[in-house]
């Protein structure tokens, strides 16, 4: 009897033991999982550098002069035509005094032509053209009274000079006329000094006002290199001013992302000094070549018009927009796994077991890869960590949150 119980005590243990393993054996080994997200992604490209002021101009003298006031320290803002810099002008403004009166009188020589010497001209044509008449007529009644003996030759002979006389005083005053009436050469002389003169007057006023200098546009004075009294030398920058003008970004990423680069891409960029305020830039400029030694290419963007904390030299990361897919399947990078002829799958959670599906993958970087085929919203994707085959029992140990709406970034260039 003793003995009967005893044989019924391991059995049952027998079978609870059993039971056990069999039990362990049917929940499959632990694995992480991942859900199909839906969503926009987006495609980027990462990268940092710096802000460069197309407007940064330097304001020097055209000619050497002694300055006589600069109205600007560093740091202050300027309007467009504003002046900056007085250079010593007493030379430049006496030359123009004098061009200016050389003009009051080329314009008084040509109304003197247009209303006294065109009528004066006309009328003494008229006295000549009289007097002409006249001394042919004597010269006429002289040889008339020749034939009939009632002068002497000596009297034909002075008749015959006064109507010669007559007749180039005739010549003259119709050369005269023709002189001083529209289109004549008096006239054009007249309208050429006056044309001389205005040149002179504006080659005069410029020179007078290239000695005072003003701002280009609206912009920021970063540098003084110079006082009122010292010389300015033509060439050599007084001020320098930044502003009034595009503000761009320039930056280099990796080569191996040259080919998602495309001109007319946006991109988002904050700058270091700013972290929490984003900007929007644009793509417009991809260089020709890829620098050899670092085994990049230089970018340039344009940077929206109404941003105005930024200044020069400052450092900015950039996040350029490269290709967005609305309503993506997306998946955790690391969930895709690829064989050796780059075929790639991923392993399911299905009803409890393992079970391999090929998919197509589009849009991949670091974070998260788009799938184009192969898989539903929803569907829970074995993370590796685990050697699984066909059919394998497994149990969810854990699931990553959805990605949601998570850039890929193809590359980082720093």
């Amino acid at each position: 009897m003793k003995f009967t119980r005893t044989y019924a005590l391991w059995a049952l243990g027998l079978g609870l033991c059993a039971a056990g393993i069999f039990a362990y054996s049917q929940r499959g080994q632990a694995v992480e999982l991942a859900l199909v997200t839906q969503g926009t992604l987006l495609q980027t490209v990462v990268t940092s550098g710096r802000i460069v002021d197309l407007a940064r101009t330097d304001i020097a003298s055209q000619s050497t002069a002694r300055i006589e006031r600069i109205a600007v320290r560093e740091g202050d803002q300027v309007k467009a035509g504003q002046v900056l810099v007085q250079l010593r002008d007493d030379e430049a403004r006496a030359s123009l005094i004098q061009a200016e009166a050389s003009v009051r009188e080329a314009r008084a020589r040509l109304r003197q032509i247009e209303t006294v010497g065109d009528p004066v001209g006309v009328q003494l044509l008229a006295q000549a053209n009289a007097a002409n008449l006249q001394a042919q007529q004597e010269l006429t009644r002289a040889q008339d009274l020749l034939r009939q003996g009632f002068v002497s030759q000596s009297r034909l002979d002075d008749a015959q000079r006064a109507a010669n006389s007559a007749q180039a005083a005739m010549q003259a005053a119709r050369i005269q006329a023709q002189g001083t009436a529209r289109g004549g050469v008096e006239l054009a002389m007249a309208q050429a000094r006056l044309e001389q003169t205005l040149a002179q007057q504006r080659a005069a006023s410029a020179r007078l006002d290239q000695l005072s200098l003003r701002a280009p546009a609206a912009a920021t004075v970063i540098s003084r290199t110079a006082e009122p009294g010292d010389t300015a030398q033509p060439g050599k920058p007084i001020l320098t001013l930044v502003g009034g003008g595009e503000t761009r970004i320039q930056a280099s990423v990796d080569e191996k992302n040259l080919k998602l680069l495309q001109i007319g891409q946006t991109a988002s960029a904050s700058a270091d000094a700013y972290p929490q305020q984003r900007l929007n830039a644009r793509l417009i400029y991809i260089a020709p070549a890829v620098d050899p030694l670092r085994g990049t290419v230089e970018i340039k963007l344009v940077v929206a018009p109404t941003v105005d904390y930024l200044r020069p030299d400052m450092t900015v990361t950039l996040e350029i927009v490269t290709a967005q897919v609305k309503d993506a399947l997306m998946l955790p990078t690391d969930a895709v796994r690829h064989d050796t002829s780059g075929a790639s799958s991923v392993w399911l959670e299905r009803e409890g077991r393992a079970r391999q599906v090929a998919v197509q993958t589009g849009l991949q970087g670091i974070g998260s890869t788009q799938i184009v085929k192969g898989l539903a919203k929803g569907d829970r994707v074995i993370l590796p960590g685990s050697t699984l085959s066909e059919g394998d029992r497994v149990r969810a140990q854990g699931t990553r949150a959805p990605l949601g709406n998570v850039p890929a970034m193809p590359g980082f260039t720093s």
